[in-house]
């Protein structure tokens, strides 16, 4: 069984690991964080702006603050407009997660992508997926900054969680 407790720790790293990319991406021009490089999404804003939406979306579904349509990259012309509305998703995050008991974990979340196709999943397996979602892109902006001549740094979970000792 999933605890509360895993997830807060999935997000804490999570969190720190942005915290450590968007040192360098705030370091981009905007025109360097809207340049199409490569990847699913094309530019470092597009990916990040899919991330930020993504994870978002899902505490809406699962009853966290609502998002409302998916979040458009154009919105985010600066690293700072991206970094500063993420800052407000973590906190909604956060406080959304320490409301949670273990037991809230198992309720099933109904969603779908269209309006053919419905899916129930629990609700601690779809935050769980929104963080690891997120993991996987954060991977890909690491090797599109690595392309615009920038070193994106080392965001392991054992990093994370040698540092989280030293604290």
């Amino acid at each position: 069984m999933l605890h509360v407790s895993e997830l807060e720790r999935l997000y804490d790293y999570n969190y720190w690991a942005n915290k450590r990319m968007f040192g360098v991406i705030e370091q981009l021009t905007p025109e360097e964080f809207c340049q199409s490089v490569a990847g699913s999404y094309g530019s470092i804003r597009n990916t990040l702006v899919h991330v930020l939406s993504a994870e978002w979306g899902w505490l809406d579904r699962c009853g966290g603050p609502p998002r409302g349509p998916r979040l458009e990259p154009a919105d985010y012309p600066t690293p700072k407009t991206l970094v500063t509305k993420w800052s407000w998703v973590e906190e909604s995050m956060r406080k959304f997660l320490s409301g949670l008991s273990d037991a809230d974990l198992s309720r099933p979340v109904e969603f779908s992508f269209s309006p053919e196709e419905k899916h129930s999943v629990p609700m601690g397996r779809l935050l769980q997926h929104a963080a690891v979602h997120g993991v996987h892109h954060r991977g890909q902006v690491a090797l599109l900054l690595r392309t615009l001549g920038r070193i994106p740094g080392n965001f392991d979970l054992v990093i994370f969680d040698q540092e989280s000792h030293q604290s």
